[in-house]
């Protein structure tokens, strides 16, 4: 990819404006085009419109060429391989989305649960310290003196 991106304008562009844009003759952009490395669109009267998109692969198509010195093969190969990347990278962009939606599901359920118990164990703890209050204050009424000597000294 170009080191530097040309400052350019959103719209469609002819083919004399890319070819001035990037410094190349019109008919190295053909050849692309016969190439099948670009696919610019075309207006009703035939003419080919260059779009941002297309002006990026081709910004990219001559930096290989033309800086890099690669022939017109491997560039086709090349951008097969940037495809099957940001294909295979969306790809796990979804994987990793799904995934964490997961976990956060996952996580939620298990704060639920734990919540849950909390709540359960809280309700034991205070059924326990009310039944020992309980056994504690019947245990008391059952108290009976038995048996005081009492020995007063005369």
């Amino acid at each position: 990819m170009a080191e530097k991106k040309l400052k350019r304008e959103k719209g469609f562009y002819s083919i004399s404006a890319v070819s001035k844009m990037f410094s190349v003759h019109q008919q190295t952009i053909r050849l692309y085009e016969k190439e099948g490395l670009i696919q610019p669109k075309r207006s009703d009267g035939n003419t080919r419109m260059f779009g941002e998109e297309d002006i990026d692969k081709l910004e990219e198509i001559i930096h290989l060429t033309h800086q890099l010195g690669i022939n017109l093969a491997g560039v086709e190969m090349i951008l097969q391989l940037h495809k099957k990347i940001k294909k295979m990278q969306d790809e796990m962009n979804k994987v990793f989305a799904q995934t964490q939606q997961e976990l956060q599901q996952e996580t939620t359920a298990r704060k639920a649960l734990i919540q849950n118990y909390s709540m359960q164990l809280q309700e034991k703890k205070q059924n326990t310290a009310q039944n020992n209050l309980q056994k504690t204050a019947s245990s008391s009424e059952n108290v009976t003196f038995k048996d005081w000597d009492i020995d007063y000294e005369s």
